[in-house]
């Protein structure tokens, strides 16, 4: 599949931009590089000029059509982002024309993957000073949902113990770290290859997926964050104290298992605001949380981004970004 990778004319770049647009669900060469009408923010959102957009396993639900949410058709993809804001719409007060900015777009989280975006001003924040656009574009879903599994959801504190499944992936790093920052003893499961990244992100205890059983080392802990699922999730309930919580950002638990073994359990969707952003911003200028990018692309190679989160081009750990 060769994409049109071909710029707007400049007499027409006000009245068009480029966008990764999807007409029909389905696999990476569902997507297609068009010009569409620049948008214009309505109440209560901006238009931003976007720097960078992040890639996630939920841009390849919705490209899919596995969307939680109805997505009506044709759609732009994308929802993370960073950028500048061009234009405000009415009922906007926090913010100014050339702000740079970070979050993601609106609720159906679509989008990002455009050279210009229409964002909520409710899910945008000033952006982190100390990093570049790239990073930050990479943060704020997975850093969000870090934060509201460990710390909403869980209500974990210092002296606690929190089992971490999948603690090397794009949101596992950023809950080792705020639980590091929180006083939380962590236990951390991830391949082997991984163990010195954990280390140095604040991991206590680290088991080996591949060959430990996590049942052997977790023992009565206060939370179980499963990034998981499956049976790892299932296997999850035992090593729970009574009263303990297992919550999930991958599926909801087994209600049954959890009543049998006196535990809360269950599942969320992140719901990415303006206060998380804008403390999530802070920790990383303060230098307590630290982002990683794996793969930086073009706008132009989205789709190339989409092969890799299905797993048929090889990408390095960490985040990957768009750059526009």
């Amino acid at each position: 599949m060769t994409p049109d990778t071909s710029n707007p004319s400049p007499e027409h770049e006000d009245a068009s931009i480029m966008a990764w647009r999807v007409h029909d669900f389905g696999s990476p060469e569902a997507m297609k590089f068009e010009p569409v009408p620049k948008p214009a923010p309505g109440p209560g959102e901006v238009l931003i000029r976007v720097r960078a957009a992040g890639v996630g396993p939920w841009d390849g639900w919705i490209r899919a059509g596995k969307s939680a949410l109805p997505q009506p058709l044709p759609l732009t993809l994308g929802s993370d982002l960073s950028g500048d804001v061009v234009s405000i719409g009415a009922d906007v007060a926090d913010l100014a024309v050339g702000d740079p900015v970070y979050g993601v777009t609106n609720p159906r989280f679509i989008g990002a993957y455009a050279q210009y975006a229409v964002a909520s001003a409710e899910m945008i924040a000033r952006k982190p000073a100390t990093i570049s656009y790239a990073d930050a574009a990479s943060v704020p879903v997975i850093a969000v949902t870090a934060w509201q599994g460990l710390l909403d959801q869980a209500q974990l504190v210092a002296r606690q113990k929190v089992l971490i499944h999948g603690a090397a992936g794009n949101v596992g790093a950023y809950a080792v770290q705020l639980a590091r920052r929180a006083g939380i003893e962590i236990i951390a499961t991830a391949a082997r290859r991984d163990f010195a990244y954990l280390r140095e992100l604040g991991a206590d205890n680290l088991v080996d997926y591949h060959s430990e059983r996590f049942e052997d080392v977790a023992r009565d802990v206060d939370a179980v964050l499963d990034l998981v699922g499956g049976e790892t999730q299932r296997r999850s309930f035992q090593v729970l104290r009574r009263g303990g919580k297992l919550i999930s950002a991958v599926s909801p638990p087994d209600q049954d298992l959890a009543s049998q073994h006196g535990v809360e359990a269950a599942f969320f969707l992140v719901s990415v605001g303006t206060e998380h952003l804008t403390k999530i911003a802070e920790l990383i200028d303060n230098g307590d949380l630290k982002t990683r990018v794996g793969t930086i692309l073009p706008l132009e190679e989205a789709y190339v981004a989409h092969l890799m989160l299905e797993g048929v081009r090889v990408a390095p750990g960490g985040k990957i970004v768009l750059s526009v």
